[in-house]
């Protein structure tokens, strides 16, 4: 299985790329082992017929996308000048609150998230008119309408609009590194290569890519948000100096099975693998990047973080918002009355409850505790 499938070969997948753009400058070689890694996805696991077409065209996408970013630097330089100030980055366990809590603080109108839709097409559409709708955003409107109807059991675990605030991780996947769709993460060789490999060329495209989002429609501050940050928040303070960083916390036996749940309804029509194998391969992901992430705190600066419990933002979510906005010294009261708006037109469950459980992935509630006790003793989870 170790063979490289037809059509997966790696300047095939350039060379495509740059015909369907025209373009030639895929910009520093630094994505090219991820590219590998992500290829040799299709290799070593029992992709179906579908899994595997989705797999290359979307590596194909990701390529061209690059393509157009190095276009837009070439044209505009003076993008990769822009300061980032003051950025706030959400991060934890998946599941454990950070999207309500995320959509919740980009109520906020001095708040700048990342949308779905520039997620995906972050590149920009020269040929506008002042002031006209870019159709990417239109055609991204439509699909994510389609999706939800198509599958609404993972609406009610992540539900998702062309302009919802959405993860940071969809900006990360231009640099064919960081989370991707998920379930890239827990297959080999991509989840051993994300582990040990050097996250600084990551963070470094990732910054670039917010000058360039910022360039094209700026904020006050940005605010952005993925569980993927436990994995590098060495580089993502090098990166970001005077970032801020809000970590939310709840029981890993609630989070573990929720995310295995809501990931494998993304893998299961790609990958010929069950729930209960895949179960302890998201287990021992997410464990492991909650050792990291706990090893690098301990070298930085307290003042930096603010922990939010899942069960206190669940009890008052503007006593939480507030506490992080008094932590880190930002005036509340201007994001109070929206923020109060926000939380009125969405309450907890509006888009259907989300069922899970751990014996579905084959593990029990010990077992998870046990591979998180330093998290668990650490936090009273």
């Amino acid at each position: 299985m170790n063979d490289v499938p037809e059509g997966f070969d790696e300047r095939s997948l350039l060379d495509e790329a740059q015909r369907a753009t025209g373009l030639s400058d895929f910009g520093s070689d630094d994505f090219r082992d991820g590219l590998r890694a992500l290829v040799g996805i299709a290799a070593q696991n029992p992709m179906t017929e579908k899994g595997r077409a989705q797999h290359r065209g979307r590596l194909i996408q990701l390529l061209s996308t690059r393509l157009k970013v190095e276009e837009a630097f070439r044209r505009h330089p003076e993008i990769r000048e822009r300061e980032i100030v003051r950025p706030m980055f959400l991060t934890g366990l998946p599941r454990s609150g950070t999207s309500a809590l995320f959509n919740l603080l980009a109520a906020d109108p001095a708040a700048r998230p990342l949308l779905l839709w520039e997620g995906i097409f972050p590149d920009p559409a020269w040929d506008l008119a002042p002031g006209e709708e870019d159709p990417r955003y239109r055609a991204m409107k439509a699909i994510s309408e389609q999706t939800r109807e198509k599958n609404p059991e993972f609406t009610k675990a992540h539900f998702a609009d062309a302009d919802t605030p959405e993860e940071c991780v969809l900006l990360q996947a231009f640099a064919l590194d960081g989370g991707q769709l998920g379930y890239e993460l827990m297959l080999e060789p991509y989840a051993s290569w994300f582990a040990e490999h050097d996250l600084g060329p990551l963070y470094r495209y990732y910054a670039d890519l917010l000058r360039l989002l910022d360039w094209q429609r700026p904020g006050e501050r940005w605010l952005l948000k993925t569980p993927s940050h436990l994995w590098g928040l060495d580089q993502l303070i090098e990166t970001f100096p005077d970032c801020s960083v809000v970590w939310n916390h709840r029981d890993p036996a609630v989070c573990i099975p929720s995310i295995s749940s809501m990931i494998y309804m993304i893998v299961n029509d790609r990958v010929d693998i069950s729930a209960e194998a895949f179960g302890p391969l998201v287990l021992e992901h997410y464990a492991a990047s909650m050792d990291r992430g706990l090893a690098v705190r301990e070298q930085l600066d307290p003042a930096r973080f603010i922990d939010v419990d899942y069960d206190a933002l669940v009890k008052d979510n503007l006593v939480a918002a507030e506490s992080v906005y008094r932590h880190f010294e930002m005036p509340f009261d201007a994001a109070r009355e929206a923020m109060e708006g926000y939380s009125r037109s969405h309450p907890k469950d509006k888009h259907g409850k989300h069922e899970y459980d751990l014996a579905s992935f084959g593990l029990t509630r010990e077992q998870v505790r046990e591979r998180f006790a330093a998290y668990v003793g650490r936090f009273e989870l």
